[in-house]
């Protein structure tokens, strides 16, 4: 009897899908890499991040904000504004270890300021590394934007792209901002609560600029997301570092408030005579559009676009926020009755 043969028939395998298949495991390689690569770069940047504590927490001016560390000395770079109000800030480092952050210097024309805390040979970005980058670079935001990390845990961060570099066109309110030197426009919400002195740095992790404060754009009234190049105002930290003081002309102060002649709204408050007088309306103008809209004498002013107005100074400090064709909702309290109106912003003095 003949012993059997075992025939084994191999099926072609198209050459298609063997290019898919290896270009699968290559795309699989690559996206590990990339996986393992933005791992690295989180682990080195985020020990640099410092998360702030100061004065706010009143309205809309946040308590909390964003700062990195510039030397291993612990000199941590920053914005100027409100949050530095105090003598007792707090910068928590990444390790989640609280230290009190003493105010070293600020220049008011970049708005930047420097804080320092006592530590030794921290991890900092070194500033002699600051690159430069233009349009269409991928870019990564740091910060403590909302306040969303405590102690150790990392501070958030956002993914963009440098969309341009333009000079800096921009208001606080009413009030435009000294700075008028070029910036990076990024096509990311970075600029939020709390963001303002966060790193902007490549996808591998270097520096090139600061996030800066909460603005809007002079000419079309829309909110920026833009950092400072840091490239641009070396010189300018090195100085901070150094504590030189800043002359009085170049120091952002906060505006004063003051009355604001609210005849074009088509009508007036009471004399604000004590620091909390309450808001209420003296005087509704005849023919006007705050008559027609239906606001009376003796109206209590409580909400201005959903902010709580507790005297007539906070009133005018709100209206200060407006320009001319913005769109100023209130709430009055009408004996028992709240009663909502709005109104557009003509041009006040």
């Amino acid at each position: 009897m003949a012993t059997p043969i075992l025939t084994i028939q191999l099926r072609q395998i198209p050459s298609c899908i063997i290019t898919a298949t290896v270009l699968l495991a290559f795309s699989i390689g690559q996206s590990n890499q990339a996986v393992a690569s933005q791992s690295e770069v989180l682990q080195e940047v985020l020990p640099k991040t410092v998360k702030l504590y100061g004065a706010g927490g009143l309205k809309n001016l946040a308590n909390y904000g964003t700062g990195f560390l510039i030397s291993p000395d612990g000199h941590i770079l920053t914005v100027w504004n409100h949050l530095l109000d105090t003598d007792q800030i707090i910068a928590v480092l990444d390790n989640g270890r609280r230290l009190p952050a003493q105010f070293i210097s600020g220049a008011g024309e970049a708005g930047l300021a420097v804080l320092k805390v006592e530590v030794i040979n921290a991890p900092y970005f070194d500033l002699t590394e600051v690159s430069r980058s233009g349009p269409g670079t991928p870019v990564l935001g740091f910060s403590n934007m909302f306040n969303v990390a405590a102690g150790d845990e990392p501070v958030s961060v956002i993914h963009g792209v440098i969309a341009m570099l333009t000079p800096l066109t921009a208001r606080r309110g009413r009030f435009d901002i000294p700075y008028k030197g070029v910036v990076f426009i990024v096509d990311a919400v970075m600029n939020n609560p709390g963001a303002a002195g966060g790193a902007l740095t490549t996808q591998d992790g270097k520096l090139l600029g600061i996030i800066g404060k909460e603005l809007k754009d002079s000419r079309s009234n829309l909110w920026i997301n833009y950092a400072i190049p840091l490239s641009d105002v070396r010189e300018t930290i090195e100085k901070l570092v150094r504590g030189e003081v800043i002359t009085d002309d170049s120091i952002e102060l906060p505006p004063v408030i003051r009355p604001v002649d609210t005849s074009g709204l088509g009508f007036r408050l009471v004399p604000d005579v004590v620091p909390r007088t309450p808001a209420y309306i003296d005087f509704v103008m005849p023919g006007s559009t705050a008559e027609a809209i239906g606001l009376q004498q003796d109206d209590l002013i409580v909400l201005i676009n959903d902010e709580l107005i507790q005297s007539c100074r906070e009133f005018y400090a709100q209206l200060q926020e407006l320009r001319k064709g913005d769109a100023l909702r209130m709430t009055v309290r009408r004996d028992r009755e709240l009663v909502n109106v709005e109104l557009i912003v003509p041009e006040l003095n």
